[in-house]
């Protein structure tokens, strides 16, 4: 079984996000983006992963998100990010809180 396992969140003509999980662990996320000849990434992973990991991961996102998708494109550009999860922001939430919620609607 892969080590990691994507959770797609959104899609649109010319993108796709990425819950990224190891065993049923939310770890990161990734945004793919699919132009005319290059898919781009923007990979945001926790601190502690190593460079072993994060090139195991790069190549399972080409493999199973972006080949899949564009197998004949020229490029995969992968932006990474190392942080730690700071939470989900919503309008939305804030005006269904009346306003008083954390920042901009803090859901978690």
């Amino acid at each position: 079984m892969a080590r990691f396992q994507f959770e797609r969140e959104s899609r649109t003509s010319y993108s796709e996000s990425y819950s990224i999980l190891i065993e049923q662990n939310e770890i990161g996320r990734v945004d793919v983006h699919f132009g005319e000849e290059i898919a781009t990434a923007t990979l945001c992973v926790p601190e502690d992963f190593s460079e072993s990991d994060v090139q195991e991961l790069i190549g399972a996102v080409d493999e199973r998100l972006v080949m899949t998708a564009r197998p004949f494109r020229e490029d995969f550009v992968c932006t990474v990010w190392l942080g730690r999860h700071a939470g989900v922001y919503s309008e939305e939430m804030e005006e269904a809180d009346g306003g008083d919620s954390e920042g901009n609607g803090h859901v978690e």
